[in-house]
């Protein structure tokens, strides 16, 4: 009913709202899988060992890798980008 009274408000967008695929949404997944499990971990930590000493390096410890593995995945992932960028630039030869 609105396009028929507006037109179509957002041109090239017929087929519904659509958003370019980013290089980066691997990263965002293994983002809020890491802070899901992080979450988890923290809940049942307590339940894993009673020494505090214990479950701070447990948190610590899975944070570090958390934190390791976004960092390595988004090098990664930038480094593929900008490697595509400037084969854009260079051209074919």
């Amino acid at each position: 009913m609105a396009d028929e009274k507006f037109g179509n408000i957002l041109p090239g967008c017929d087929k519904g709202f659509m958003i370019t695929p980013s290089p980066f949404n691997a990263v965002k997944l293994d983002v809020g899988v890491i802070l899901v499990v992080g979450f988890l971990l923290l809940l049942v930590q307590g339940h894993i060992t009673t020494d505090i000493t214990l479950q701070f390096l447990l948190l610590l410890g899975f944070g570090s890798g958390g934190m390791g593995w976004i960092v390595l995945r988004t090098r990664r992932v930038m480094a593929r980008v900008l490697a595509s960028r400037k084969h854009a630039q260079d051209g074919p030869h």
